[in-house]
């Protein structure tokens, strides 16, 4: 009996991928704290775009959103500074709890939020909005990249009919410093419906009105993540390709919503 009532599900899933439908029922179930929060990215952007310099303009601008992470927050604003490409922005965007001191660098742009928001999607689109260059990179706070990850991004990018997209490979490691394992598969937008196996710090896209997080307040137990919902959704429109080269040191840090991918 069971297994026929779940026969529906199960043809569901294989029709249109789990994900998807997980993302769905998320979108159902969360959309009243989503208009809310849009109201509050709103606010927020207005707010810091008429009390603050514009971030200088670059060709590539790298949103990292932080919270109480001041000396794993440094740390991945160096690697983000010490990339190869050098004519990019770096823009964090604190959620509500105060900046420490940074690097004084005229390509970093530093603000936070009047607020905690708790929600990593807003954090990132007041940043994106902030910013006018042509392409987006994202890094969280406690993550880091090698010197090359944007040259490598970039280099696709740019290339004639070249994709609107790409993300690189990831290193994934504990936090003892130890090499876990590495992810690397080739983007397919039917098998991302059914495998979790993207992450936006790997990801570099080409700034337009689609190229935002989702708003929703996803708690540890809401799947899938905003990364994911992210890319599958701007694939719909655009092009995107992998680079299958390790770019990213990706923390599996126990006090994260890190990813468990089964890709």
């Amino acid at each position: 009996m069971r297994r026929i009532a779940r026969a529906p599900w199960e043809l569901l899933k294989g029709a249109f991928g789990w994900l998807v439908l997980f993302e769905l029922r998320n979108k159902v179930l969360l959309a009243p704290s989503a208009v809310r929060l849009r109201r509050v990215e709103n606010a927020e952007t207005r707010r810091l775009a008429a009390a603050t310099t514009p971030p200088p303009a670059a060709l590539v601008a790298t949103v990292i959103a932080t919270h109480r992470r001041p000396a794993e927050l440094r740390a991945a604003v160096r690697s983000a500074l010490d990339q190869t490409v050098r004519d990019q922005v770096v823009i964090v965007v604190d959620d509500g709890a105060g900046l420490p001191e940074l690097p004084d660098d005229p390509r970093l742009f530093a603000v936070s939020l009047a607020r905690n928001t708790g929600v990593a999607g807003v954090v990132r689109n007041v940043g994106i909005r902030l910013t006018r260059s042509r392409y987006v990179a994202f890094l969280d706070d406690d993550n880091l990249w090698e010197p090359d990850h944007l040259e490598r991004a970039l280099a696709v990018l740019e290339a004639p009919g070249g994709p609107d997209g790409v993300y690189t490979a990831l290193r994934r490691v504990l936090p003892d410093g130890t090499e876990r394992d590495v992810l690397s598969v080739p983007f397919d937008r039917r098998r991302s419906a059914r495998e979790s196996f993207l992450d936006t710090n790997a990801f570099v896209g080409r700034r337009d009105r689609t190229l935002r997080f989702s708003r929703l307040r996803r708690t540890p137990e809401v799947l899938p993540r905003e990364d994911w919902e992210l890319v599958h959704r701007y694939s719909r429109r655009h092009t995107v390709r992998h680079v299958p080269h390790a770019t990213v040191r990706y923390l599996v840090n126990p006090g994260s919503f890190y990813t468990t991918w089964s890709g």
